[in-house]
């Protein structure tokens, strides 16, 4: 080998990049693309850009995930995924706990509605907002916490909000149709919900994906938006006897009104996502291990507790002692042994035979912290802080609290996400189908959107997130008012998801009630009362609703019947 001339610059050795399958498979098939091929992986390798996309080295060469659709990426998938995430929600206690976690933090006793319409757009007095408000929040308390607003009357609308959000994290998706049924002969029609599993919503005989329908849904290929959903009269995973599987149509919205009779709960993770993905998707594989790492330590702890005594026979004492009969019967009752050990049990083994054991080690001193470290990453891809998924608070006030800040700012955002899909909507149609019948007053309601939304303006309160040191922040509270960055209506929602309204109003008569009866004691700076005469009153009066201020001006308030 001649050694390079002086001042000869030499050319950088491309580095050798490994074939892989389809290198090979193309260099078999046509040569000269092959070598195209190389030529450009090479500079590729030799130019910039991001190490992630490198395929010359050890540890990238076979990782080559494919860049499919939402589709192509998820629908095969999902039935498999929903199945192994309800296994893990039925045996798991990490997945069980999650889940319970999240449904009670996010719906806890269920969600409320105050209406609170756009009284200065809709040209109502503060009194007239007030009827209004008071009469539709009657009228929707008596049909949300009735039983019949379920199809199937098995709860109420806050069981029903549960349940659509509990399907919802453990099948990726949760479906409600919205049908108006007649209850009771001669009485009118009313608003009823029925839920369906995500499974329920499929092709139609298992006809295979199109365009224009996937996995159930029926959707507008230009746009995107959903036209009709397929549903199956059975679960597909029902095996009992019975007439073969039929599917319903239904649409998506009215045809003539824009009614929305389907509602679809589910997370978009990617432009175009026709399904959703189940909450545990991510994790399934490492909860699964975590499961049976966990039971094998705790196999291996409780027979290392056990205590049994093994009696050996010694074999010249057995042939010297017993004649062919007995020594049978003997051979006979101790061949039956199982195997199995229980605690204080006497064994007696064969002649010869004895007992080896290994030393088990347990219970395992690195097991909790190992169970902790997967358990703080299963955290992180939940999205909920370790010690609220684990539900143990041992660190400082301060770590506690921010874990709890932390977990409620995810609580809060799933909060919103149910009532975008579920809860406004059926308040909507809930309110649209009292006022077509007259039952609720609300011009312009159907003309214009403005005015429908402005009729439909409330607030979904729900349960607060409780408190890690009630002193330092009811003190934090009553700092953010008085600075003005906070108001009376939101730190008492964020208290206990209790309006302040709500609260005031029953202060009031709380405080009047003990000035009449003379034990009231005002707090130290307030302003004098004036003495209340309980005959006079109407705030005492049990079930009276509190006194709204005149309006001699008020000619154009909204009639309800």
């Amino acid at each position: 080998m001649q050694a390079p001339q002086t001042g000869q610059l030499q050319q950088p050795t491309r580095p050798a990049l490994p074939q892989n399958l389809l290198d090979k498979a193309i260099a078999y098939v046509w040569p000269q693309a092959a070598a195209k091929r190389a030529i450009a992986r090479g500079a590729l390798a030799l130019a910039g850009g991001y190490t992630g996309a490198r395929v010359d080295s050890a540890a990238l060469n076979r990782y080559l995930p494919l860049g499919g659709s939402p589709t192509t990426d998820t629908i095969r998938d999902l039935p498999t995924l929903r199945a192994r995430s309800r296994d893990q929600v039925r045996n798991a206690p990490v997945a069980t706990g999650a889940l319970d976690q999240t449904v009670t933090n996010v719906i806890g006793t269920g969600l409320s509605h105050n209406a609170e319409v756009d009284a200065e757009f809709l040209g109502l007095s503060a009194t007239q907002a007030a009827q209004w408000q008071a009469d539709v929040d009657r009228r929707w308390r008596a049909w949300s916490e009735s039983v019949d607003c379920d199809i199937a009357r098995k709860t109420n609308f806050y069981g029903l909000q549960d349940l659509f959000f509990r399907t919802w994290l453990e099948s990726g998706d949760a479906f409600c149709t919205t049908p108006l049924v007649q209850r009771q002969p001669g009485r009118p029609r009313q608003l009823v919900l029925q839920l369906f599993e995500a499974d329920r919503i499929c092709n139609p005989d298992r006809k295979p994906n199109t365009p224009t329908l996937i996995d159930g849904v029926e959707i507008n290929p230009d746009t995107g938006e959903p036209v009709a959903y397929h549903i199956a009269r059975r679960h597909p995973g029902d095996y009992l006897p019975g007439a073969a599987n039929t599917w319903q149509r239904v649409a998506a919205r009215g045809t003539n009104t824009g009614r929305r009779n389907v509602l679809h709960g589910m997370r978009l993770l990617r432009p175009d996502q026709v399904r959703g993905v189940p909450w545990f998707a991510p994790i399934i594989e490492p909860l699964k291990q975590l499961s049976r790492y966990t039971d094998a330590e705790l196999n291996a702890a409780v027979v290392s507790s056990l205590f049994a005594i093994f009696i050996k026979m010694d074999t010249q004492a057995f042939q010297d002692l017993f004649d062919e009969d007995a020594q049978g019967t003997i051979v006979s009752n101790a061949s039956k042994w199982s195997g199995e050990v229980e605690s204080g049990k006497a064994i007696n083994l064969l002649p010869g035979e004895d007992v080896v054991s290994s030393t088990p080690g347990r219970p395992n001193a690195n097991f909790d912290p190992f169970w902790q470290a997967i358990v703080r990453q299963i955290g992180m891809a939940l999205g909920l802080p370790f010690e609220v998924l684990v539900m143990h608070f041992q660190s400082s006030y301060t770590a506690a609290r921010g874990a709890l800040l932390m977990a409620w700012k995810f609580f809060r955002g799933r909060r919103d996400a149910v009532v975008t899909a579920l809860c406004q909507p059926v308040y909507e149609l809930w309110l649209e189908h009292e006022i077509a019948n007259n039952r609720i007053a609300a011009p312009g309601f159907f003309a214009d959107p403005l005015l429908r939304a402005a009729w439909s303006a409330g607030v979904w309160t729900g349960d607060g997130p409780g408190s890690v040191d009630p002193s330092k922040e009811v003190a934090a509270s009553k700092g953010r008012v008085e600075l003005g960055i906070s108001t009376l209506q939101a730190e008492s929602i964020l208290h206990d998801g209790v309006d302040w309204a709500s609260k005031h109003r029953q202060r009031v008569k709380e405080v009047k009630a003990q000035q009449r009866d003379g034990i009231y004691i005002a707090p130290a700076g307030s302003p004098a009362q004036v003495p209340i005469d309980p005959d006079t009153d109407p705030i005492l009066a049990p079930g009276d609703a509190p006194r709204a201020p005149s309006d001699s001006s008020d000619t154009n308030s909204p009639e309800s019947p």
